[in-house]
């Protein structure tokens, strides 16, 4: 990395590419949520390496500066941000817009499985409202972020690319609380998409199923099933997932993957349970 600055909150990190300057014609930018880690870092990875400039956005800022120390050519901001808060949201977009001077896309990618195997009538509230807050509320202000800045700018519009999941689909046993909002988020595509035509906004979603991350690490080991059983599933590399999601990125405007499912291929998924 060229540079690297450390700041009052919201806590950033910085990385220079001297061979291209952020608000140049050619440059592309990029918010990234949920950036230190599994799929978020490996999607930021994935465009700094193709030339964006990618904001990262995540609860860790030491975990953000692994994530841009992966493409040391690249060209990152870090920004500390707890999506379901509002003001760091709002930071969060001021500081890229700054920095990059537009966003032409955000990877809404921030969320959380909440507890395991947790049956619906012992599930606390407060683990309850922490999952909805992250992983939908924290998507509808990013988005609402992005939207209002994408609106704005010259020339105008962008690309939002909502995280979904498999479970956006079809839930697993004991799931309650991350499956109602994985459902929900793919209402936020839809209707995002719908009023974001007329300011040339974009708006899919890839729902994923068993990438290879810290997060999906007992998947290989032992998941429970609808039958009851615990059994080993199938994972996929994520870097197949970044490289779907770099895809529709880089579509023009003109042209948008509504939805897009990607999986390991032997998953117990068509026909689960």
């Amino acid at each position: 990395m060229d540079e690297f600055r450390m700041a009052d909150p919201p806590v950033r990190c910085r990385t220079m590419n001297d061979r291209q300057t952020e608000t140049g014609t050619d440059a592309r930018i990029a918010v990234v949520t949920g950036a230190g880690s599994g799929i978020g870092r490996a999607v930021a990875a994935e465009l700094l390496r193709a030339g964006w400039s990618v904001a990262l956005a995540g609860r860790r800022v030491e975990t953000l500066e692994e994530t841009a120390a992966l493409v040391p050519d690249g060209t990152a901001l870090a920004v500390r941000t707890d999506v379901s808060r509002q003001e760091d949201v709002a930071a969060l977009f001021a500081a890229t817009v700054e920095r990059f001077g537009r966003v032409d896309l955000l990877f809404n990618n921030a969320g959380t499985f909440g507890p395991g195997g947790v049956p619906v009538e012992e599930l606390a509230y407060e683990a309850w409202r922490h999952v909805v807050d992250t992983n939908l509320n924290g998507a509808f202000l990013c988005a609402q972020a992005a939207y209002r800045q994408m609106k704005e700018q010259d020339p105008r519009g962008g690309r939002i690319i909502n995280n979904g999941s498999i479970s956006a689909h079809t839930p697993r046993p004991h799931s309650v609380a991350y499956t109602a909002t994985k459902h929900a988020l793919t209402g936020l595509t839809k209707s995002l998409s719908l009023d974001g035509r007329r300011h040339n906004i974009a708006v899919g979603q890839i729902d994923i199923g068993n990438a290879a991350t810290d997060m999906t690490a007992r998947m290989q080991t032992g998941a429970l099933q609808a039958d009851g059983s615990v059994v080993p599933e199938p994972v996929m590399d994520v870097a197949d997932v970044a490289r779907t999601v770099r895809h529709m990125a880089e579509l023009p405007l003109e042209a948008n993957v509504q939805f897009a499912t990607v999986l390991a291929t032997a998953m117990p998924y068509v026909g689960r349970g």
